[in-house]
């Protein structure tokens, strides 16, 4: 089963998804999994995304920085699918568009921005992982995923708030994987650039998207779709011996 969050703050009612959280709910479905669809505010999104599979997939509505409702959202699960959560890609953002050109700079971002970004990002990891790894550690595996950015390595632009959290996100990733690594339960980190494109990444102009492109070995800018596929590595068993990393899947924009 996957959870994940969508909560990046573009238009909610569209008649077709965009976005990661939605490619990779639907990679995990169409592998045949279980899928629980996360959502904050987006009831008619999440449930497109889930509708596509039927009886294996649920849509439900749960704050991530909530440690209550994201208890309740795992018991609901495990009650509707009768096997607990072994599985979560922690793929929540908050409201946030990925336009440089309106970002505040390091001289006048205020703190807020900062606190909001950890908030979502580590405060509601950590809550899934509080939430979901007593029983994934009772069964002797369980799998976690984290979705990090390839600005850690290439800051070329001035998302701050976002950067820094995401890089908390990372040093938790690890600190995790050390603490849950002898119960069976792996936690690594997916990182990517822009993706082409997202409800998120909508407001970049044509011009950076092709720019990337030129600057990637692939000579193209990444798709959500081929980025899900690297979180089916994470949750598969040939990463069974993986564990505290964080892969970059840019098409090679930034070789880690």
């Amino acid at each position: 089963m996957v959870c994940e969050d969508r909560r990046a703050g573009r238009p909610r009612h569209r008649r077709r998804p965009r976005g990661l959280g939605a490619a990779i709910a639907a990679a995990f479905g169409r592998e045949g999994a279980r899928v629980v669809v996360n959502y904050r505010r987006s009831a008619e999104g999440a449930a497109a995304v889930a509708a596509p599979f039927g009886e294996r997939a649920l849509a439900m509505q749960a704050d991530v920085t909530d440690p209550g409702a994201v208890a309740a959202m795992l018991s609901t699960a495990e009650i509707r699918f009768g096997t607990p959560v072994t599985t979560i890609v922690h793929n929540a953002l908050s409201d946030f568009h990925f336009n440089g050109d309106e970002r505040a700079r390091i001289s006048d971002i205020p703190w807020p921005d900062f606190a909001a970004q950890m908030a979502v990002s580590v405060r509601g990891a950590l809550n899934l992982i509080q939430a979901a790894s007593p029983a994934m550690a009772q069964r002797g595996f369980g799998r976690i995923v984290t979705i990090g950015t390839n600005l850690f390595q290439n800051p070329v632009v001035p998302y701050h708030d976002y950067t820094a959290a995401k890089a908390a996100l990372l040093s938790l990733t690890r600190t995790a994987a050390a603490d849950l690594g002898p119960q069976g339960i792996t936690v690594n980190m997916l990182s990517g650039g822009l993706l082409r494109t997202t409800d998120a990444s909508a407001a970049t102009p044509v011009a950076v998207f092709d720019l990337i492109a030129q600057s990637t070995p692939l000579r193209r800018v990444t798709t959500p779709e081929e980025f899900a596929d690297a979180a089916l590595f994470f949750a598969s068993p040939w990463s069974r011996a993986v564990t505290g990393q964080n892969l970059v899947v840019d098409g090679g924009l930034v070789r880690d």
